[in-house]
Formats: C-alpha cells, structure tokens, sequence
C-alpha cells in the first residue's frame, strides 16, 4: 500500500545538489520494492522514486557546474517521491530546453540502463542486428532509440500484439513470441545469421531462445528479470556460438561508477535529446496522488514507454 507522508528536508551533504522535484517516473524496480521483492540497498531511503526531473533547489558544499534554479534530471538510488531529494552531483544532467519536465523524468534511468549495455559494455557496429526484448518498456524504448542511433538494425519483441503495431516504426522488425518461442522468427528474418546482440530485460523465460538465435560471436546483455531468475541452460550451446552473456544493473553500484556513466551519456545523449534523435517514450502522465493507479498501470504492462508523476503544486494539492 503506498500512502503519501510528511518527512523532513533532505539536506544536501559535500558533493550533493538537492532538487525540488516537479516529476518523477514509475519503474518496473519501484512496485517490486513496494511488494517486498526488491529492497533499496543499505542506508538508501525507502522513499520510491529512481529518477527524477526538476530545479536545483539548493548546492552542497564542492558542486560546481550547476546553480540555484537550473533545471535538471537525476539518476537516484531512491527518493523520487518526494518534493525534495538530494543526490549526488555526478548522478545529475542538465535538461535540454527541448525537453519538458515531464519527458525529462523519463530519461535517467531508462535511458542509462540502455546506455550502459549497448553504449559502454557492447556497443552494436553499424549494421549490426540489435534483437531488444520487452521493447514497449521505458528501457525497451530507449534501447531501440540507441541501437538505432548506433547503425543498427532493430528486432523488437512484445508478447502484446497492440504494442507490436505501435512499434513498427521503431524497428526493422517486430516479433510477437508464440509460446514464449520466438529463436525461427527472428533467424528468418536475419536470413539464416542471427542477431549480433540482444538486449534482455525478460530473463530466464527467454535466455534458451535468445541464444538460439544468436550469431556466433554475438553478445546477450541481461538487464532485467521480469521473465523470472532460474533457466535450465546447456552451457555447451554459450561455447559453440561462442557467446558471451553480461549481467548488469545500476542501483548497487559504487557511486563513481554511476557518474562515470552520467557523464559519458551526458556527453553523447544529450546532443541527441536537444535536436530530438532521441525522444523519451511516456504513455501517460498522472498527478502523485494516484500513485497507486500508476503502479496498477505498470503491473499490468500496460504503458507503451513510461508513465510518469507529477509533483508539481497542483498535483501535489490533489490529495
């Protein structure tokens, strides 16, 4: 059950900006957490919230490079909920005038998740074919942007034939798994080859078929477990496709890892942002008062992209 509470200030310690947050978007990550499955690492705040838009509010001691009133967006280890949260400097980005406040919540963690699987750990060659599970989430959608931005071809998945039609064009190709199967279709339409990376935010439900369609040589770059955790896998199948399989995920790591990160995306994304070769993907906006219908939406996987809350005076006076 979520309820809506009085906490204190944050105060922003050496090295961190608090922002006075007017958005925040709803993750796969939040409602586990909500449901017990996924709790925030030690001494992280149990405030939801793993990304967030608004303005500096106010600057810790040693933050340079942004002032008073500067709107930004943040990657969080958590407090997105909330009117203020203070973060760590090298987690936050400028947003690009393009972006309003509520396209901007939906950038920090969609898109540095992408990011860091197909822009550091495995980027795709021009050409390459880039197979991206779960593809109408908001990291499916922001990896496609990516891969496609890269050069390469995309083959999106969803098991909801709607949202295959809404996808259409943002990928070469789009598949609709048949029994959770998916491996013919996709070394069809690669004319024999497979895909040269595959972006994985299922799991264990999918890990047998992706890896039946992978190219020799190609990478699986495991993101997400929505699919569950436990597959049955013949380790001589990795060998003769001579696979490689990367687990990744951004919560837990050391904080110097997550700036590096912001910086390097920062450097290349943004650009893209500004002139719009890249475009958040937000199905919905809804006031923070209906936080619970928000997460029902996503529970269902409903949104295509994100669904994103407002905390802005009104939204917050709703409840």
């Amino acid at each position: 059950m979520l309820t809506l509470a009085e906490y204190p200030d944050p105060v922003p310690g050496p090295g961190e900006i608090l922002i006075r947050v007017s958005a925040t978007a709803v993750n796969r990550a939040d409602v586990l957490q909500r449901q017990g499955r996924y709790p925030p690492p030690p001494g992280t705040t149990d405030i939801l919230g793993l990304e967030a838009a608004g303005t500096v509010e106010r600057l810790g001691s040693g933050v340079t490079g942004f002032a008073p009133g500067d709107r930004v967006m943040a990657l969080l280890a958590g407090g997105g909920y909330a009117e203020l949260v203070a973060t760590p400097a090298g987690q936050v980005m400028h947003v690009p005038d393009a972006l309003d406040d509520i396209l901007a919540a939906a950038v920090p963690e969609a898109y540095l998740t992408a990011w860091q699987a197909l822009g550091r750990t495995a980027p795709p060659q021009p050409g390459d074919r880039v197979l991206v599970h779960a593809a109408a989430s908001g990291v499916g959608t922001a990896a496609l942007q990516i891969a496609r931005e890269l050069g390469a071809r995309c083959i999106a998945t969803t098991r909801s034939t709607e949202k295959a039609w809404m996808l259409e064009d943002r990928a070469e190709h789009v598949v609709v798994p048949i029994n959770g199967e998916f491996a013919e279709q996709v070394t069809a339409l690669t004319d024999g080859r497979g895909v040269d990376r595959v972006v994985d935010l299922v799991g264990a439900a999918y890990l047998r078929e992706s890896l039946r369609c992978l190219a020799t040589g190609g990478h699986i770059l495991l993101i997400g477990m929505v699919g569950g955790r436990r597959v049955d896998l013949d380790l001589g199948e990795l060998f003769a496709k001579r696979a490689t399989l990367t687990a990744s995920t951004l919560r837990a790591r050391p904080l110097e890892e997550k700036a590096a990160l912001v910086a390097d995306f920062a450097e290349w994304g943004l650009p893209r942002l500004a002139d719009g070769r890249l475009r958040p993907t937000v199905h919905d906006m809804l006031p923070v008062s209906r936080v619970q219908d928000a997460h029902r939406m996503v529970e269902a996987n409903e949104p295509l992209g994100k669904v994103v809350l407002s905390l802005t005076a009104d939204a917050i006076q709703e409840r």
